[in-house]
């Protein structure tokens, strides 16, 4: 093969546009058009160039693709409205793979699919996969994903069909092997599908660690971490990007490795806001022989007060004008301890608290409370998500079951018993709303609580919310305008995301009897479309108001960027394109603050007097930001209580004037939960 040069070259396809648009208008295309062939050769070509130079192309050559992130090929075609299998022979002549992501018209059609080696640069195979085209001219674009680049392209062929709306059924038979400090090997059986399965997902919480394709039942996955607990699935996928259930779970830990080195102590520790009750530190990463750094232990002189895998913390609970002196370490995987950082010795103020919070007291020990709203009189009803168990919680800790939300099934991981809302009207109608996952969906219910009895019985407020293993989002909440929105993951269907016939990987809004809003930004749509409030999210799971009634959500991200996202009617927020600041993020409504994956998971979020406070289930620590005085973004996040309750699923404020905070430990596989050991805590101010 020739070397792939970094030139960045832009061939015309002015002669292929202009044969599109002739075709279109001399015969428009009916919904049983045949199929038809577009060169390669005849596209547009970014970075990339036209060649001849190995056997069996078609047409008068074919695209070799330059070895960069973003190398594209972009046909212009003229097709019906409505779905059509695309199909790309191609050659690779190398053990690389080189996956392509397919857009139309700049809006994301298939994401990751994968062109392994077919043993030479002259053997050409075909993949498929499933596209929506709109009536008329469409650019389908394939772009490149690695720095490998993209497979050599030599034609592409577009067969408008029918629409393939049916998953494939889940992987059976997960098994796991050769268990390593840093690898482990995956085989499953095979899923099967009415057209086809293309690839499988290799998933830990929601997050893919390897992608491979329909032939390959069995895969290493050596970017894993020692002494450190997994829980691994597989998911199917088919051409349309109908995603599959999960196959069962494989649990296990990695052995500890051979590596006795302590990391780096960390550096430059420093103090970044200073309260009354509170100090804010920083420092500068460790580094060590392993790659990676587990954690990090702040002490305030002798005693451990905070464990984190940021480069920040917030120590709340001293007392006002005194002097305290901290250090921090760093662990590595294999538990080895480094040196200390420099001490930093800081007064507290003497007045004032900056909106950070304090610990006041526990409230209660439930199961796994997902989410909390308050009635008029003050006390708490709480969703047990395992349980499926609706709990009513007094300030002083006085528990009371009301009942089970019928219906309600776990998925083995995040689905369950999820959101939960009080109508704003209670004191006259008596309606809580709930979010969660049933037999074939997840969805919106509501049920009568009178007399402090539960309903036995609910009714449907919105259904047919995709469900899956993971993605579910599923906090609802009534906004100042007395509408019902729902934060509502992509159900591990990426494609979900940007296509308003769906209702996953949205924010929806609805009436509280689940019509939808005349107002809404697609209502004339029809449809699904009718409820989207915003569109382009992954797995969003917080959702609340600040005082000048603006929407906040909170969202988690795939192994890069979390995000912190001011909701705008009609927005884009790029999912799958951009992962936060991350992809092609051009065109779409960039997030107001971002996190690295393993800090913070961002889950429930709460506004009060403008400061924003968010659970985080990865990172284990809550966080604080104060709004601008414009409104329109944030100050930088502090953390709270790094490591001290685990896991955080849920911050609501009180009634009183205080916030409870969730734990959620344990909630990766769901399950027939039999102990109460997760903590509902009270936070105060000042």
């Amino acid at each position: 093969m020739t070397p792939r040069s970094l030139r960045r070259a832009a061939v015309s396809a002015a002669t292929a546009l202009a044969a599109a648009l002739a075709l279109v208008a001399a015969a428009p295309p009916s919904a049983t058009a045949a199929p038809t062939d577009y060169q390669a050769e005849d596209a547009t070509i970014s970075q990339g160039v036209v060649e001849s130079n190995h056997a069996g192309f078609t047409g008068t050559g074919f695209v070799n693709y330059d070895n960069l992130v973003g190398s594209y090929v972009e046909w212009t075609v003229s097709a019906p409205a409505g779905p059509a299998d695309v199909t790309l022979r191609y050659a690779n002549g190398t053990a690389a793979n080189r996956p392509l992501d397919w857009t139309v018209n700049g809006q994301a059609g298939a994401v990751g699919i994968t062109y392994p080696g077919t043993g030479a640069w002259t053997t050409w195979q075909t993949k498929t996969v499933r596209l929506q085209l709109v009536a008329g001219v469409n650019k389908i674009r394939a772009r490149a994903t690695t720095a490998d680049g993209g497979p050599n392209a030599d034609r592409l062929t577009v067969n408008p069909t029918t629409n393939d709306t049916n998953p494939p059924s889940p992987p059976s038979n997960l098994v796991v092997s050769n268990i390593r400090s840093n690898a482990a090997t995956f085989t499953w059986s095979a899923a099967s599908d009415d057209v086809g399965v293309t690839r499988y997902e290799i998933n830990r919480g929601g997050n893919v660690l390897k992608v491979v394709d329909a032939n390959t039942l069995s895969a290493t996955v050596d970017t894993l971490t020692a002494n450190t607990q997994y829980d691994i699935s597989v998911g199917a996928y088919d051409a349309a990007g109908n995603a599959s259930q999960q196959s069962n779970v494989v649990a296990f830990t990695t052995p500890p490795s051979n590596d006795t080195q302590p990391p780096t102590a960390p550096g430059n520790l420093r103090s970044t806001s200073v309260t009354v009750n509170s100090v804010s530190l920083a420092w500068n990463a460790s580094t060590d022989n392993s790659g990676s750094i587990a954690g990090y232990d702040v002490y305030q002189g002798a005693t451990k007060v905070a464990s984190t895998g940021s480069l920040t913390t917030t120590v709340t609970g001293l007392a006002a004008n005194t002097s305290y002196t901290f250090t921090v370490k760093a662990r590595d995987p294999n538990n080895n301890e480094s040196a200390a950082s420099n001490a930093l010795t800081v007064r507290t103020s003497t007045s004032g608290s900056g909106g950070i919070p304090a610990f006041d007291r526990d409230i209660a020990k439930v199961d796994l409370g997902w989410s909390v709203a308050f009635l008029p009189d003050g006390s708490a009803l709480v969703t047990e998500r395992d349980r499926f168990e609706v709990v009513r919680v007094t300030s002083t800790g006085a528990k009371t079951t009301l009942g089970k939300v019928p219906g309600a099934v776990t998925t083995t991981g995040e689905g369950g018993l999820l959101g939960i809302a009080v109508s704003p009207n209670f004191a006259t109608d008596n309606w809580v709303y709930f979010y969660h996952t049933a037999a074939n969906d997840n969805r919106v219910v509501r049920m009568k609580l009178e007399n402090g009895v539960l309903a036995t019985t609910s009714s449907p407020v919105l259904t047919g919310l995709t469900k899956n293993r993971f993605h579910n989002g599923g906090r609802i909440g009534f906004g100042p305008d007395g509408k019902l929105y729902a934060s509502v993951g992509d159900a591990q269907n990426t494609g979900n995301a940007q296509n308003n016939g769906s209702l996953n990987g949205k924010i929806l809004r609805m009436n509280p009897d689940g019509t939808a809003p005349s107002d809404n930004p697609f209502f004339s749509s029809g449809g699904n479309a009718r409820y989207v409030w915003s569109r382009g999210h992954r797995n969003p799971q917080g959702l609340a108001w600040d005082s000048r009634g603006q929407l906040w959500a909170s969202e988690f991200g795939e192994n890069s960027q979390d995000e912190l996202n001011l909701i705008q009617k009609g927005g884009n927020y790029g999912w799958p394109s951009c992962e936060g600041t991350i992809g092609s993020c051009g065109g779409f409504i960039a997030p107001k603050r971002t996190w690295s994956t393993a800090q913070a998971g961002p889950s429930g979020i709460e506004i009060v007097n403008d400061w924003i406070y968010i659970a985080g289930v990865t990172g284990s620590q809550l966080w604080v930001t104060q709004i601008n005085s414009a409104g329109n973004g944030v100050g930088n996040p502090q953390a709270v209580f790094s490591g001290r309750w685990g896991r955080l699923r849920s911050v609501t404020k009180t009634p009183d004037g205080g916030l409870w905070l969730t734990s959620t430990n344990g909630d990766r596989n769901g399950g027939s939960p039999n102990t109460l050991d997760n903590v509902i805590v009270r936070l105060r101010f000042g």
